[in-house]
């Protein structure tokens, strides 16, 4: 069957291409996800590898899977991407009457958007390559996506290949026309990279998503959140619990500096209402602010990382996210 819509698809028929390509559309627009650390650039590079696939179909020789094929292909167009991307530039603090407490650093990853996991859906439907030292759940998790942001584009791409989806090396030699040996060179360096960004030391576990752990949890929170009440609040972080609010920089770790900033945010009677959905794996809610009209106008979108029974990081987004996870702008 795949043989005639590969013919058919040739020969200019756009339902066999979207036949032979659709149930790999989920995997590949998180594959460029993890790439690019942008739904939205996420998505055009899915747009953009699905077009050269379609005008390319004529080059596929068979020797790969076309699963393999078309990640070769998204692969390249990331890295096409991540090369001609300027940086982009940090966001000063916008939060009007609201005074930060000094940062505890700032931050180098500005370029980092959620992931909406009602997008996961047929994402994870193949079983990963045997050189995969990832499950699918940790390669997700705004940890992960966060720390592959700082390493050099061939790293990454050859990282998440490796050691995310378990291709064997010289399929990522071949992606990249590159040798085996350069591969488990850049391999090499970019688990070394991965090390010294990631933080997660001796933490306990989250509790498994939609267990009566997590909604324990999750739900202390939102009465703690919601009321202003800042000692319970607290009373759910880790020691080394870490804020970080992309694309501004200023990053926060510990329990103390996190409550001043959380004093400062409800300060002046600020007081918000919380809608709750998932992020790359997480509990994540959309954060609307009370006003006097009543209207209740969305302010961003916060992620939520647990370990145990406690809060080890927020991260909190622009508003600018709520429309890819169906929340809108206001409340009534």
């Amino acid at each position: 069957m795949s043989a005639d819509l590969i013919s058919r698809a040739r020969a200019g028929d756009g339902e066999a291409f979207r036949a032979l390509t659709e149930p790999h559309r989920r995997e590949l627009q998180v594959h460029c996800y993890r790439m690019l650390g942008s739904l939205q650039d996420a998505e055009d590079a899915l747009q953009e590898t699905l077009l050269a696939a379609w005008r390319g179909l004529g080059g596929f020789d068979g020797r790969a899977s076309l699963r393999t094929w078309l990640y070769r292909i998204a692969t390249n167009r990331c890295l096409s991407a991540l090369r001609a991307a300027s940086r982009r530039p940090a966001k000063e603090w916008d939060i009007p009457g609201v005074e930060p407490p000094e940062p505890t650093r700032i931050g180098d990853v500005v370029r980092l958007e959620p992931y909406p996991d009602a997008l996961l859906e047929g994402a994870g439907t193949l079983p990963l390559g045997p050189e995969a030292r990832y499950e699918r759940t940790e390669s997700l998790s705004l940890a992960f996506v966060t720390a592959l942001q700082v390493l050099p584009p061939r790293q990454l791409a050859v990282l998440i290949l490796r050691d995310v989806l378990g291709f064997h090396a010289n399929e990522v030699a071949d992606m990249l026309d590159t040798s085996v040996e350069s591969v488990k060179s850049a391999l090499k360096r970019a688990r070394a990279g991965l090390y010294q960004r990631r933080t997660v030391a001796d933490r306990q576990p989250p509790p498994a998503a939609g267990s009566p752990a997590e909604d324990a949890i999750v739900a202390t929170f939102v009465r703690a959140y919601e009321s202003a009440d800042i000692a319970a609040l607290v009373a759910l972080l880790t020691d080394d619990v870490f804020v970080s609010m992309p694309p501004m920089p200023l990053e926060y770790e510990g329990r103390n500096v996190v409550a001043r900033f959380c004093a400062g945010i409800f300060g002046s009677g600020r007081r918000f209402d919380l809608v709750p959905t998932r992020a790359n794996g997480q509990p994540a809610f959309g954060a609307y602010l009370r006003a006097h009209t009543g209207i209740r106008h969305g302010t961003g979108l916060f992620v939520l990382t647990l370990a145990g029974d406690r809060i080890c990081a927020m991260t909190r987004f622009e508003n600018s996210v709520l429309p890819s996870f169906g929340l809108p702008r206001s409340l009534p």
